[in-house]
Formats: structure tokens, sequence, C-alpha cells
């Protein structure tokens, strides 16, 4: 879906209308997040299985309904094998699609850390909480991510796309330390970080795909799927090395983890400017 928003958006619009689908994405996380605690809370876990599946017809039954017939950018055919290979030449091919993988690695890494440790903090003293409030916090996440379109179509389609990705990188940066040191004591500290944290990585991520998408007018979907591998690794490490880092250390230790993230980030943009 994302690189067909790519395709039929117009240049100076795309960071307009990527702002508005990109969130999607998390705020689908968080929303399953606010229903699995509110499900789990009352009934057995195994109607979450239920509601997916129900969900995933749906889907398919509006896809069928709604989705527009398009042509295809490449009409004499390509050989998968062939695709996955272009893939990987893409990598070594633009240095802007390598910045924007690592960078989504990192700002992944860092969102489901939080979002996985979270649990594990609210769960246990001073806080206590059951889990449908521990649940109702994806609330706060999604109310973090309603300024995306409006800061796209604003300033993502006026200036570099790495004045966007400084941006948010740097929302993120406050977020998380204000989560991480204060959250041990203040159920405010996570607030905080839950709101301002998705939005600054949601402008990250709308940023880095108005980059990568002009690279290959003809092979967007291949450049989408060199880039969101790297943005699914950085979620698998962030969740691994975060429940490591709490077991070990606690609520600071896995955050401080984050803050590293966040850092390397501005190392690895400042290896290449606009």
């Amino acid at each position: 879906m994302l690189p067909l928003v790519g395709e039929l958006a117009p240049p100076h619009r795309r960071g307009a209308a990527l702002g508005i689908v990109v969130p999607g994405l998390t705020i689908g996380i968080l929303t399953a997040r606010v229903l699995s605690g509110t499900v789990t809370n009352y009934v057995s876990w195994r109607y979450i299985y239920w509601m997916s599946a129900g969900l995933q017809f749906l889907i398919f039954a509006l896809l069928w309904l709604f989705m527009p017939d398009y042509p295809s950018t490449n009409p004499s055919g390509l050989n998968y094998f062939k695709m996955l290979y272009f893939d990987f030449r893409l990598m070594t091919k633009y240095s802007v699609l390598v910045q924007a993988c690592l960078i989504a690695f990192l700002t992944s890494a860092t969102f489901t850390n939080f979002w996985t440790t979270l649990t594990f903090l609210l769960f246990s003293p001073p806080y206590k909480y059951k889990p449908l409030p521990i649940g109702l916090f994806g609330l706060i996440g999604i109310f973090g991510t309603l300024f995306v379109p409006a800061y796209a179509r604003l300033v993502t389609d006026r200036y570099v796309p790495l004045f966007s990705v400084i941006t948010g990188e740097l929302i993120s940066l406050a977020a998380i330390t204000i989560g991480t040191y204060t959250g041990t004591f203040t159920v405010a500290g996570p607030v905080i970080q839950a709101l301002f944290l998705d939005a600054g990585l949601q402008t990250v991520a709308v940023a880095n795909r108005t980059a990568i998408y002009t690279i290959e007018p003809k092979a967007r979907n291949r450049v989408n799927t060199a880039y969101m591998p790297a943005t699914f690794c950085g979620q698998l490490t962030g969740t691994s090395v975060g429940n490591k880092l709490y077991a070990q250390g606690g609520w600071i230790r896995s955050g401080s983890c984050s803050v590293g993230f966040i850092g390397v980030t501005f190392i690895i943009i400042a290896l290449r400017g606009p």
C-alpha cells in the first residue's frame, strides 16, 4: 500500500500523502494493544485470535470492493529471483537507502523496546496496574501520531527529508530521556514518552519514505522490499534487547539502551548530508 501511495501522489504532495497512510501502521499496533488489554481483562486471551481472523476477512472484503486497479509499472514482467537480486543491488547503489534502513532499524528498536518493557514497569510497584489500564496506554501513543499528517504537509514536503529525520529523532530522544529517568517514580514520564516517542518515530518514517521513493520511480515496491526488513528487524531487536536488559537492570537500563540507539542515528545522519 505504501509504495502505491508513493506512486499515485504527486511529488510535491508525496510527504503529505505518506503522512496520512504511514501512521496507520503504528495506530494499528497501538489499537491492538488497547484491544488486547481490554479483552484479556474480561475474557480468555483466545478471543484475540478470533478477532484477528475476523479482521483479516474484513480487510479482504474491503480490498476486493474498493482497491482501485492501476497499470503495472513493469508491463513486460519481472523474474522473482531477479527482483530479489535487484533489492541487494539497490543497497550498493544508493547511499540514501542504506542510511534510511539503518535509521529505521534503530528507531524501530526504540519503539518496541518501550512498548514491551512498559508492561513490566506498570505491572510492578509502585504502579501495579491491571491489563486494562496498561492496554489503554496505547491510546496515548495514538494521539501522538495525529500531528504527523499536518507536519508532513507543512514541513516534509517543503524541505529536504533529512531535516524531518533530525527533527523526529530529537523529539524521540527527548521523550525517551524523560520517560526513562522519571518513569520509576512518576507515571507522567511514561505518558510523555508514549505521546512524543510515537510522534517522533512517525515523523522519521514519513521522511525516510519520502527520500527513498525518489530513487527508482519504476521500482518503488522493490525499494520498499529493501527498506521494510530493516524496520521489522529493528522491532525484533528492540523487543529482545529490551526484555533482556529489563531483566538484568530494570526500566532505566532498557531505556538507556534506547537513548544509545537514538544517539547512533545522529552519527548515521552526519555521515551523509542532504
